[in-house]
């Protein structure tokens, strides 16, 4: 949906310009534009008709104000609705009860509710530093139960057992008497999934929720669901009181319906959005960030907090101070390098949250590529011993055939990757004297940057 509507509207922008006013002709283009664009991205009928509704009714008459064409004014009435329509800016997670705070966890199977599940974990030990304990009341798929075991041993979370031979209010009472008698601050109760919508899990997450009174139910659904998701909310939203929704595999191939539909569906916000696999994939979700995504915007603000979560200060500044003093820049500092790209997300996810015009002209990269690039470069240091790091000038030719062979590479690959260092190594030189600390003031400057406007 990203691309579909950027496209349409950055066309449209082009075809606009020049011109005084919003008038009904041009309204009446740019919606035409937008409607297509919902319905191919799987947006539900009955959003796409609000949606537009909302849109006419603020764009019409409106003065194109300072520098903005009427263009870029429809733009930007599009893009505060779409806000709007998934819920405007960010919907806190509600913990403001008695310990433990009970979180019920909804959703068909194969939604990533489980995996869901120690993300959330996750986000709750390392960003509001709580005490989390989780619990498995799948009874119908063991493996689930020993899923919810690793994924919880992944997040640092403690994983309260359950068996197949229990019954899910058993296991839900009994996980929340534990919880209260060992001081956890919230309860994560990881409920049973089925393919499709059954009266028998309906009835039993009810129940569950009815027994435990969690304070937040949370609906976790497939962004790659499209059309499915509204029929599966709606069904949910019926059986339960919803307070928000989890949106995961937003980094799939989805054309991003689900976002805009589940919303307005069931009335919840988007709390979270899964981003990616790992287990600390998992956002806080802002309704205006992703609408400018949606747009072609870009999110510069996501992309400075991915990199600065992701970089290591201490050994950046290691690293300033050592090129600083003269000090040889070596493979080991190469290698650092290397995986502080890998910790920021990779490649793919930096450009992900790039504007539209910025990303295209990098559109030329393969990511896939650079990224096994990337890998392969590690690879390839891992098979040096400790001194040829530190001394890569030792690195000739029987050296080279060796390290090769190690890495599962061929030897110019080997070639390559001290030629790409030797360069990195210039550029380090170039930098003693305080340039690298320089360099990285003006990076520090750029979180102050504005979000980039619409490309016109």
């Amino acid at each position: 949906m990203a691309s579909a509507l950027a496209d349409k509207l950055s066309r449209l922008v082009k075809q606009m310009r020049g011109q005084a006013r919003i008038t009904e002709s041009n309204v009446a283009d740019m919606l035409r534009e937008v409607r297509m664009a919902l319905l191919e991205a799987d947006v539900a009928l009955v959003v796409v008709r609000d949606f537009i509704a909302r849109v006419k009714d603020k764009a019409l008459g409106q003065e194109v104000l300072g520098s903005l064409s009427p263009g870029q004014a429809l733009v930007s009435v599009v893009n505060r609705e779409l806000a709007a329509t998934m819920g405007e800016g960010v919907s806190d997670i509600n913990l403001a009860v008695q310990p433990p705070a009970v979180i019920l966890m909804a959703g068909l199977q194969g939604s990533g509710k489980t995996t869901s599940t120690a993300k959330l974990a996750k986000y709750l030990i390392e960003k509001r530093k709580k005490k989390v304990l989780t619990v498995s009341a799948d009874v119908y798929r063991p493996a689930a139960i020993e899923q919810l075991k690793t994924v919880t041993r992944q997040a640092g979370a403690e994983w309260f057992p359950s068996t197949a031979e229990q019954s899910p209010l058993d296991i839900g009472l009994a996980a929340l008497d534990y919880a209260r008698k060992h001081y956890f601050d919230v309860l994560l109760v990881d409920t049973a999934g089925r393919l499709a919508i059954d009266e028998t899990l309906m009835r039993e997450i009810r129940e569950l929720h009815q027994a435990l009174a969690p304070v937040e139910t949370l609906f976790v659904v497939d962004a790659m669901q499209g059309q499915d998701a509204v029929n599966t909310a709606m069904a949910f939203k019926q059986a339960l009181p919803l307070t928000g929704i989890i949106l995961t595999k937003t980094d799939g191939d989805s054309r991003g319906g689900a976002a805009l539909s589940v919303r307005h569906v069931t009335g919840a916000p988007i709390k979270f959005s899964g981003t990616s696999e790992k287990i600390d994939g998992l956002e806080v979700f802002d309704a205006e960030r992703h609408a400018s995504r949606i747009l072609g915007m870009g999110d510069i603000l996501a992309l400075v907090e991915q990199v600065t979560a992701g970089v290591d200060m201490q050994a950046a500044q290691a690293l300033a101070a050592k090129v600083k003093s003269g000090a040889v820049f070596d493979l080991n500092d190469f290698l650092g390098q290397i995986q502080q790209m890998k910790q920021m997300g990779g490649l793919a996810s930096l450009m992900d949250k790039l504007p539209a015009a910025m990303a295209a002209n990098a559109g030329h990269l393969d990511m896939n590529r650079a990224e096994k690039d990337i890998r392969r470069k590690e690879g390839i240091i891992h098979s040096m011993t400790a001194l040829e790091r530190r001394k890569p000038e030792l690195i000739k030719a029987t050296r080279k055939r060796r390290i090769a062979s190690g890495a599962g590479v061929q030897v110019q690959e080997v070639n390559r990757m001290l030629k790409e260092f030797e360069q990195m190594q210039d550029m380090m030189k170039k930098m003693k004297g305080g340039g690298m600390m320089k360099m990285m003031k003006r990076m520090g400057a750029m979180k102050g940057m504005p979000k980039m406007p619409f490309s016109s």
